[in-house]
Formats: structure tokens, C-alpha cells, sequence
């Protein structure tokens, strides 16, 4: 494997825990990967929320293909509410989030399935939609202003920074980087995660966005995963994918440009967004259309290349 994840969780946990695995070299082959789950009567599935869209999207995937799952966890990028859904109204299978780094090792917060506490029927919330879980043990979840580290009251937006036993010792041979992102406070090492988020008063992480994906627009700081998920809500093909970036503007301060796999809403999202309730602050700029949005081996979007996509298709107008 390329990835901590895979490392960690997917190759060394079932060596160590003696869990039978199998694996798919190419994970976007939505029929080998069914036929896996329905041979090996597979219970628990991991893959990226890009993968798991490629699933339900499938027709080669019946529902019953995935009959044997107890557990599906997705991480990496996030996962939207569309693919949750449409993997419970397909499957029949909730679709648990979790989050990290590759510098937690990678793991710091998850969600697991709801827990039956008694024969009284009491349970205990252990998943909440839309949120990337509660720390794992051993782990502690600090929301603080980015630029003071002074920590925020529960329900505030802020830096997430991560403690545990699973934070990385340091950057290799690069002990600048490391003073840039671990930081020691209360006796504690904190690593500093650049993602934006907040903690529920039942100690859920939901993440806003990367603190680097928001644009300066109009002397405001404007999240480029919130664009895409209200452009989400006015696309109505599933099969349609949308990312936003920000680039220079021509005269000052920056500009969302958004790249879509389908002309026609490339064309039309414009029309969209004016008679919708979009504020006028996040509209996009420009639509191009585009065969794909650029991926990395793992599935997530590969936002370096995306917005170099965005850049030459800009200079072309």
C-alpha cells in the first residue's frame, strides 16, 4: 500500500488481530469488488466516499452483492449526502465517517454503529450524519482561533488541533515543519491539522473545510466546499461531479472557478445560481467543463492538478 491508511488499518490491524482480508487491486472496478463482498461474505468495507459512488452508481452492483456488510467506513475526503443516502436507500447500509491525517497514523475520529444499551431499548448515539465522529480513545479533540491557539467554546469554528498517541513524532529531517505543526500546550503535543471545524456538546467533529480551501472574496473568506455544496443541491444528475477552486482575480483578491463533468451544466449552472438563493459573495465565477475531476491513487480529488486544470482553461478564455 501507498497510503497510512492502508498500512495501518488495512494491511498491519489484520495481521495483528488475525482478520481474514481480501483485497481488490482496483478499487473503482465496481463488479470485481461486489463479486468479492458476495464470495468472501465480507462484513466490513472500507473505501473512499469516490468509491463508494462508483457503487451505487453501478448496475453491475445489485443490492444484494453487499448483503454480508456490517460496517462500511469511508475517510479521506467528505463524504457527501447524497452517496450516504443513496448507499442506505440502495444497500440498506449506513455509512460511517471517520477522519485524520497521515500524520495521526491516520485515524482520530470516527463514527461507529449505534449501541443497544439494555433490553429497555436505550442506545447510545455513536453515529451522527454529517460529522466525522467522536475521538478514539486515548485521543483529544481541541477547537482553537487559528490565530491566537486560544481554545473556542463548544459550537465555535475553528483550528482543529489533535492529541494522541498515534500523533507523529516528527517530519523527517525537517524540524522547521515540525515547529510549524506541532505545538506543546498543557503537556501535551498538539498537531495542527489546517482544517476548520467544530465539536458538538456530545464531543462529534463535524470539519468545515480545509483552512486553505477558502477564497478571499470581497474581503471575505469564503469556504470553496460550501460553493460546492450548494452547487451540489441545484445539479440534478447523481452522476455529475463538481469541484470549486480559487484563483487570482484579475484585479485583486481572488475568484471561484468551478470544473464540471457535464457540458450542459457547465452552461447552465450560471442561470441556476441567479434565480437560486446563493449569495452573491460565493457565486462562481467561471463553469468549464471537463471529462473528470483530477483523483489521486486513493480517491481524492487531487487539488493541485484541479487547479492547475482551472488555470489553463481560464487562460484559454
Amino acid at each position: 500500500t501507498f497510503h497510512a491508511f492502508g498500512l495501518t488499518v488495512t494491511t498491519l490491524l489484520p495481521i495483528l488481530e488475525g482478520i481474514p482480508m481480501v483485497c481488490q487491486a482496483d478499487p473503482t472496478d465496481a463488479r470485481a469488488v461486489s463479486r468479492l463482498v458476495a464470495t468472501h461474505r465480507i462484513t466490513i468495507m472500507i473505501a473512499t466516499a469516490t468509491f463508494l459512488r462508483i457503487y451505487l452508481r453501478s448496475k453491475k452492483v445489485p443490492p444484494l452483492m453487499f448483503d454480508s456488510l456490517r460496517v462500511v467506513v469511508t475517510g479521506a475526503e467528505r463524504l457527501p449526502a447524497e452517496v450516504r443516502n443513496g448507499f442506505r436507500n440502495k444497500f440498506g447500509k449506513t455509512v460511517l465517517e471517520g477522519y485524520g491525517s497521515t500524520e495521526t497514523s491516520p485515524v482520530a475520529t470516527v463514527n461507529i454503529p449505534d449501541l443497544l444499551l439494555d433490553q429497555n431499548g436505550s442506545i447510545q448515539t455513536a453515529n451522527k450524519a454529517g460529522t466525522v465522529g467522536q475521538p478514539l480513545p486515548g485521543t483529544r479533540i481541541r477547537i482553537v482561533d487559528p490565530d491566537t491557539f486560544k481554545p473556542l467554546p463548544t459550537g465555535d469554528e475553528g483550528l482543529v488541533l489533535i492529541s494522541g498517541t498515534q500523533v507523529m513524532k516528527g517530519y523527517l529531517d525537517d524540524p522547521e515543519r515540525d515547529a510549524m505543526t506541532i505545538t506543546e500546550m498543557d503537556g501535551l503535543r498538539w498537531y495542527h491539522t489546517g482544517d476548520k471545524g467544530k465539536l458538538d456538546d456530545d464531543g462529534f467533529l463535524t470539519i468545515i473545510d480545509r483552512y486553505s480551501r477558502f477564497a478571499k472574496l470581497g474581503g471575505e473568506m469564503v469556504s470553496l466546499g460550501a460553493v460546492e455544496q450548494f452547487l451540489d443541491n441545484l445539479v440534478d444528475d447523481s452522476e455529475v461531479e463538481l469541484l470549486a477552486v480559487a484563483l487570482p482575480a484579475p484585479s485583486k483578491g481572488e475568484q471561484v472557478v468551478v470544473l464540471v463533468t457535464d457540458t450542459d451544466y457547465a452552461t447552465g449552472l450560471r442561470s441556476r445560481v441567479q434565480t437560486s438563493d446563493m449569495p452573491a459573495i460565493m457565486r462562481p465565477k467561471h463553469y468549464f467543463a471537463v471529462d473528470s475531476i483530477p483523483k489521486l491513487g486513493t480517491g481524492k480529488v487531487d487539488l493541485a492538478t484541479a487547479k492547475r486544470l482551472a488555470a489553463d482553461l481560464l487562460e484559454e478564455l
